[in-house]
């Protein structure tokens, strides 16, 4: 599959609901963020292997997570978890590159990450640290976007975040089983959770999330 195809498949099965998020899929190169080895299946709709023992997530995942995010443009974001840069550069395509941020524990992996990232045209921050902890230095978010599952959303994220704004985080078991959950931030400080179906996503490691 192409770009196109596959962007044209999501839209079919309703994965991909919105215009923007559209345009993001069919603007960001997919094989820019995979290996070498993989770049004949960067449009295939399957998790694939990156450096470091992680993965990048299936188109399919990714939209949904994009979709339930209710990003817009000026919208600000804190990604946690970088990976192979793919996922920024999707959703630096609908708020706008200065608008979002990425943190990374594994410094290998960050760096692969922002190289990919430039190569594709994206100038995004990301920073090296414990995700878990979030970055307050440029707090607060209207939304905060985990790529990696928590046993529980972690406390920073509460407190770096927006009222009335967004966590999107896979929640569950370290190898097992997780749900998405959205969680909305009321004026009190309190979360709203909704549940959007089971996932399988690498474990985010960290202080407030599972010990390595």
């Amino acid at each position: 599959m192409d770009r196109k195809t596959v962007t044209d498949m999501l839209k079919k099965y309703g994965y991909i609901t919105s215009p923007e998020v559209e345009k993001a899929f069919l603007t960001v190169p997919r094989e820019s963020f995979v290996l070498p080895g993989y770049r004949d299946r960067a449009y295939a709709d399957t998790p694939l292997p990156i450096l470091c023992g992680q993965t990048i997530s299936a188109p399919s995942m990714i939209a949904i997570m994009l979709e339930v995010s209710q990003l817009a443009r000026g919208i600000s974001v804190l990604e946690v978890g970088c990976g192979s840069g793919y996922n920024v550069a999707l959703i630096a395509e609908i708020v706008g590159e200065d608008n979002v941020l990425s943190i990374e524990r594994i410094p290998e992996l960050a760096e692969w990450g922002k190289e990919n990232l430039k190569s594709a045209g994206y100038s995004v921050t990301v920073v090296i640290g414990d995700g878990t902890l979030g970055y307050p230095e440029k707090a607060p978010y209207h939304r905060i976007i985990s790529t990696a599952a928590a046993p529980r959303i972690p406390s920073p994220w509460v407190n770096q975040l927006e009222p009335d704004g967004l966590i999107v985080c896979p929640v569950g078991s370290k190898h097992w089983y997780q749900e998405l959950e959205v969680a909305q931030k009321t004026e009190k400080g309190d979360l709203v959770i909704t549940h959007h179906g089971g996932c399988a996503f690498v474990p985010l490691i960290g202080e407030e999330g599972f010990r390595q």
